[in-house]
């Protein structure tokens, strides 16, 4: 599975509630850094993302994705996601740029820019 084929089912499986297919995304010593926070390991950032997040009425429309394909299935390779995130109420919420890090077949760290 190639980074791309990666990434895009993680915005499936939180806009969708599916932790167990996020889970299955992220590796054991997954880290994502946000603006507001770094979470820090894959069950206290599919626990976040299932009991503490402020808004889980969102979507992620996904307006780009850009890779850096020049590894194998075994080695780390890196896709950027450009998107938008909207409030089910509110319509667009903010804009961003997710810079995921794909280790073999599952991501090892997302770095999130917004506007």
């Amino acid at each position: 599975m190639n980074a791309t084929e990666v990434a895009r089912p993680y915005y499936t499986a939180i806009d969708e509630d599916r932790y167990d297919d996020l889970t299955d995304l992220l590796a054991t010593e997954f880290v994502h850094e946000r603006p507001d926070r770094t979470l820090d390991g894959r069950e206290t950032f599919v626990a976040f993302m299932r009991e503490e997040r402020p808004r889980t009425d969102t979507t992620h429309e996904i307006d780009g994705v850009y890779a850096d394909e020049t590894g194998d299935d075994t080695s780390e390779s890196a896709v950027a996601v450009r998107g938008r995130l909207f409030g089910e109420a509110d319509g667009l919420l903010f804009g961003f740029v997710d810079v995921h890090t794909v280790d073999g077949s599952s991501i090892a760290r997302i770095h999130t820019y917004t506007d």
